[in-house]
């Protein structure tokens, strides 16, 4: 019976043109063989399965075969090249620095480096996961690297480079290998597939590739892993089954929901997702990927960003064109939110399941930028001169107008003193009663004006006058003090939750503190706070003051370092005593 050889090895690259998705270093490494300008030392460095080993190898491989060829590759017939496909060539000495770190294993390498090659040129010394040597190993290997024989060429690997004392770091060449494409990998095990006589989905191959993450030694792995599971029929289905993944059909359906606002339907597809053995984790990283996507589809230009296969990507496109920037914007944010407090959460599937119900609740819209909704106010006209009827004013006016929003409407409404001079037409409208007189905004009337009151489009002026009660202003404020509370800002919290706010003339909030440093404390996150409040209540003419409590000081609760040692002092004279002895200081 043969051996087994896994894909990884089986099909590992043994020339420049074979290794994948490393076209730029392979090409300097071809020049560089070609012009004779070959260094003294090579350092690969990149994330893992990348090929930093393999291409040491083909290097070492090329620069001692004596019939290299035009396309500057190696001929595998001559003794050198040989050798080296049979594991027998002397010229290369390969290093696993893991588990050979220490002063004495780079001593000997370094007696080796003296010995010329019996056969061809070179002798390659490649040192897999050098960042693992020792301080010292390093320094003995310094003056070696630095002024090596004629013959001596040493490639050192490593996939943290920062690790690697900059003294090393300067007499090598640097290689920075890149992570592998989606469409590489993929493309890559689309050929292996067919050579092993897999009939294996594109959507399942590029799963595999997304899975990999950039490594190529890892795809080839996972297919082998899922050939064992499937045989010779590979399925997007029996892929996702087997490592675990959460089908992109669950989040194009979950999209759906979200964006149509049902809460119900959401929650038990999440629910049919958890009970499939998903981490709420893991699912909502996913949803903002998804939510991503959808952003990348949203212009041409972005499109090679998705990486999925042509049949996904048709999907996402369609999706896509239901939901708007603003939306999908807001529903990152979210998502965004629920990740990182996901771990700090107690109650963690009712930390998603309220994502989601945010996410619902979010405004939808079909086009890609939706019209906000339009505030309408009725405004009823003063009358003409001639007219009997008494002059009407604009309904629900308390509240107090911005400036700049005052102005847009003032020049256009005329007042009881000036109606006289008004030269608008008056019209008669069945709802309006006896004696009330309508006016369009730009003081001339449409033909339509006889049948209904005109109303203005009033979207950019915020709802200032809607009322609230105590309560509501309680909740909002302690809403707020519980968002601080989760930020880690405890004592701004307690600051809050210590008294109720009390609610005066004019929609105006009085908070009473205890002394001057938490009054400073509040009046710095003041915006956040009106904002917060202002939004919750819909009423944007919310003001706060906050006032510190007048009276003797021993009614007040220390909160400074220093307020808390004069508290202190009072009750045992000696702390001041103590304090000035040892000349001590307050920290403020």
């Amino acid at each position: 019976m043969e051996k087994y050889i896994v894909s990884a090895r089986k099909y590992r690259p043994v020339t420049f043109d074979t290794v994948v998705g490393q076209p730029s270093i392979t090409a300097t490494l071809k020049n560089a063989i070609r012009t004779n300008h070959l260094a003294q030392a090579y350092l690969f460095t990149g994330p893992r399965g990348v090929g930093k080993t393999t291409n040491a190898r083909i290097l070492a491989k090329t620069i001692n075969c004596v019939k290299i060829g035009d396309n500057v590759e190696a001929c595998n017939s001559c003794d050198s090249c040989v050798a080296f496909n049979e594991g027998r060539s002397l010229n290369i000495y390969e290093l696993d620095a893991a588990s050979n770190n220490s002063v004495d294993d780079i001593r000997a390498l370094v007696d080796q480096v003296r010995y010329a090659p019996q056969l061809g040129k070179y002798k390659v010394y490649i040192i897999d996961e050098v960042h693992m040597l020792s301080a010292s190993a390093f320094n003995a290997f310094l003056k070696t690297l630095e002024e090596p024989p004629a013959h001596a060429i040493f490639i050192l690997a490593t996939t943290e480079k920062q690790k690697i004392i900059p003294t090393i770091l300067s007499r090598c060449q640097i290689f920075d290998f890149n992570r592998i494409s989606v469409e590489d990998i993929s493309k890559h095990l689309a050929v292996i597939a067919k050579k092993e006589n897999v009939e294996a989905e594109e959507d399942a191959l590029h799963i595999i590739a997304q899975k990999a993450d950039g490594a190529l030694r890892d795809a080839l792995s996972l297919f082998d892993q899922l050939v064992s599971f499937a045989g010779n029929k590979l399925s997007y289905k029996q892929v996702i089954e087997n490592l675990n993944i959460l089908d992109h059909d669950y989040y194009f359906r979950l999209t759906d929901e979200l964006h149509a606002g049902n809460i119900s339907a959401s929650l038990i597809t999440y629910n049919e997702i958890v009970n499939k053995g998903f981490d709420g984790h893991n699912f909502i990283n996913g949803l903002s990927s998804h939510f991503r996507d959808l952003l990348v589809c949203l212009d041409e230009v972005t499109l090679p960003l998705l990486e999925v296969s042509p049949s996904i990507r048709e999907k996402y496109k369609v999706q896509s064109r239901l939901c708007s920037l603003a939306w999908l914007l807001k529903g990152l944010d979210i998502t965004n939110t629920c990740d990182y407090q996901y771990k700090g959460a107690k109650h963690q599937r009712l930390h998603v399941e309220l994502a989601l119900m945010r996410l619902c609740t979010m405004t939808t819209g079909s086009q890609q930028n939706p019209e906000p909704p339009k505030k309408k106010v009725e405004l009823n006209a003063a009358p003409v001169a001639g007219s009997a009827s008494p002059a009407k004013t604009i309904s629900n006016p308390p509240a107090p107008q911005p400036i700049s929003e005052a102005k847009e409407i003032s020049p256009e409404i005329k007042t009881e003193n000036k109606a006289a001079q008004s030269p608008v037409a008056e019209k008669k409208t069945p709802s309006s009663g006896p004696g009330r007189k309508s006016i369009s905004i730009t003081g001339a009337l449409s033909s339509k004006q006889e049948e209904k009151t005109p109303e203005i489009n009033a979207e950019s002026l915020p709802d200032l006058t809607k009322a609230y009660t105590d309560q509501e202003l309680i909740n909002a404020w302690n809403d707020f003090a519980s968002l601080l509370q989760t930020q880690g800002r405890l004592t701004l919290h307690a600051a809050l939750i210590k008294r109720t706010p009390e609610l005066s003339e004019n929609f105006t909030v009085r908070f009473k503190v205890d002394s001057g440093a938490v009054e400073k404390d509040l009046n710095e996150i003041k915006p956040d706070l009106l904002s917060f409040i202002r939004k919750k209540l819909s009423n944007y003419s919310v003001q706060v003051i906050v006032e510190v409590i007048l009276g003797d000081d021993t009614g007040q609760i220390p909160y400074t370092p220093s307020e808390k040692f004069k508290k202190l002092a009072e009750k045992n004279p000696l702390l001041n005593e103590m304090k000035n002895q040892f000349d001590l200081e307050i920290d403020y």
